[in-house]
């Protein structure tokens, strides 16, 4: 049986390759998941991708995750800094959670240098662009349980 995992986009997400190229890069979201869809082949590993800009539909992916994912990778985006139901979500997960960005939110504004998701997170991958995803990717696939 394959590992799966699941990774989600948050909000503007879906807009990358027009959204601020000098921060996000010019990879869309489709180039992105193209990316990890290979190389979760190429490690055996199962992975649904699933973007929102809705808050309520992520927290209700989340809380969906435990009874068909081994893993979650989550880019909550701009609810990274707010949002303290996708927080709450991912605390009701045993499994490990994989937080990334794309940009290195460490050398942006102050309002976004700080994660409500980091501590609760397994790890943080921040500023590698489209190659944060597929480290992320790589870390939660040798982080699963046999």
């Amino acid at each position: 049986m394959k590992k799966k995992i699941l990774i989600i986009h948050g909000p503007n997400l879906n807009m990358l390759g027009k959204r601020e190229p000098e921060t996000y890069g010019s990879d869309t979201l489709e180039e992105i998941d193209r990316a990890l869809f290979s190389r979760a082949q190429q490690m055996g590993v199962d992975i649904e991708t699933f973007q929102s800009n809705h808050e309520g539909e992520i927290v209700e992916k989340i809380q969906s995750a435990s009874r068909i994912y081994a893993a979650l990778i989550i880019n909550p985006a701009a609810y990274t800094h707010t949002s303290i139901a996708i927080r709450d979500a991912i605390l009701l997960l045993d499994m490990p959670v994989i937080e990334v960005h794309l940009s290195n939110i460490y050398k942006r504004e102050a309002f976004r240098q700080r994660s409500l998701i980091a501590d609760v997170a397994t790890g943080q991958i921040s500023g590698f662009g489209r190659l944060g995803y597929v480290l992320a990717l790589e870390a939660a696939a040798g982080l699963i349980k046999p």
